[in-house]
């Protein structure tokens, strides 16, 4: 078989076996060293510096800490592929020899997973340029778990000073906790908008031994996580999708004085714009009922802290590029899954470029290890879920496997040669 008949994917992704003890690598290095969003400085270094090696026209600084490469091969169109930077306030608890250095801080949700592949992907793109015609973008984000890192490379000019060209189109994909080497697609919208509150409770503090000469937050703010869980149960419709989660209360510091305010912290998700209006109304009503009821001094502050939009898959360009996943991988490797409760802001880079996306989830967790799980009906206490700080992804085959859609997904969208 001569070159020109070998399929452009696999010609382009033929250096993979050599490159990927320099990914596993760079992978392991990056998780032992996590940084929070917006601080990504190191992370940041290491992808403008390899891309500039590969040949990449590269910019720094967009949005605080974003990096963008531009690689322009000749006419054709504009294909955007990104990966998120940052890590979480999450202690690790994952045993593995190269854990987290940083006390306190962690890749529990698998950035580290995406800025490998997206890097393994940009090198072998460049190297095999010969084989397609268009412009590449590649795309590192800051604060995706902020809520706000796209935003701000959007504000810094992305797109409106022409940092990079806006793209045809946008491409990303997340490490999720199923099996090493499959891919998981969901055509529409596909994970979730998200709103993190933050409520301020305020109540009168005073003497523990005294609790009538007080009016108490904690006791306010109490009642309040109880009742705020009826609102998806009680007043949204079994057929629609809402989840509310508190996932912090803070409030005194010892144990005999009630403080004058509590603070509660939470995240709503929806799928629906009518949804999301009715849980957020709600959430407001019962704060401010329970503060009532408890003869507050003043109502609740409720402050909005971060938004994301839903995450909608464009059905076209999730078909086109399925396409070929499926010729490259193999129909048993690439299924259909269940819209994720989980939000991205990924899409507010396609929304702003009026372009169409694409996102896909990538299995990260040891094959035989997940198989097990999923056959003793055990997902749930078995494998970590993203988050959580046992959440580690495998090198192999994820790794490889993330190199190869990435680079077959960007092939698929740019002209051939």
């Amino acid at each position: 078989m001569s070159d020109s008949d070998i399929p452009v994917p696999s010609s382009v992704l033929e250096p993979l076996d050599a490159r990927l003890a320099d990914l596993v690598a760079l992978y392991e290095d990056l998780h032992r060293h996590p940084e929070l969003a917006f601080q990504e400085t190191r992370t940041a270094a290491e992808a403008a510096h390899r891309l500039t090696a590969y040949g990449y026209d590269v910019t720094t600084g967009i949005g605080v800490t974003g990096v963008t490469g531009v690689l322009r091969n000749g006419p054709g169109p504009v294909v955007l592929l990104r990966a998120d930077m940052d890590a979480l306030p999450v202690t690790e608890n994952s045993g593995v020899p190269y854990a987290s250095t940083v006390p306190g801080r962690m890749h529990a949700c698998g950035h580290d997973v995406h800025v490998t592949c997206l890097l393994g992907a940009a090198d072998l793109l460049a190297a095999g340029r010969d084989r397609w015609s268009g412009t590449l973008v590649v795309l590192f984000q800051p604060a995706e778990e902020a809520g706000n890192g796209a935003r701000a490379m959007l504000d810094d000019g992305l797109y409106s000073k022409e940092l990079v060209p806006t793209p045809d189109v946008v491409l990303a994909q997340h490490v999720a906790p199923f099996g090493a080497g499959l891919i998981a697609y969901c055509p529409g919208a596909c994970m979730a908008a998200a709103d993190s509150l933050e409520i301020t409770f305020h109540g009168t503090g005073g003497h523990g031994s005294r609790p009538e000469t007080t009016v108490d937050p904690i006791l306010m703010a109490s009642a309040f996580v109880q009742r705020v869980q009826s609102v998806v149960s009680r007043e949204i419709a079994a057929k629609e999708r809402a989840v509310v989660t508190v996932g912090a209360f803070h409030a005194g510091d010892t144990a005999n004085v009630i403080p004058d305010r509590a603070v509660v912290r939470l995240s709503v998700r929806s799928f629906d714009p009518n949804v999301r209006t009715a849980v957020l109304a709600a959430v407001d009503r019962i704060a401010r009922a329970e503060a009532a009821a408890s003869d507050a001094p003043q109502g609740p502050e409720v402050k909005i802290i971060d938004s994301f939009p839903v995450t909608v898959n464009d059905t076209a360009v999730l078909t086109g590029v399925n396409e070929d996943f499926t010729r490259f991988f193999g129909e048993q490797r690439v299924f259909a899954y269940e819209p994720a409760t989980g939000s991205e802001d990924a899409g507010l880079l396609a929304s702003a470029a009026e372009a169409p996306l694409y996102y896909w989830w990538l299995g990260g967790w040891d094959p035989d290890e997940f198989r097990a799980a999923l056959a003793a009906g055990r997902l749930a206490q078995d494998i970590p879920s993203n988050h959580s700080p046992r959440f580690v992804p495998v090198a192999r085959p994820t790794l490889a496997t993330g190199v190869q859609a990435l680079t077959v997904a960007a092939l698929s969208r740019l002209g051939g040669k």
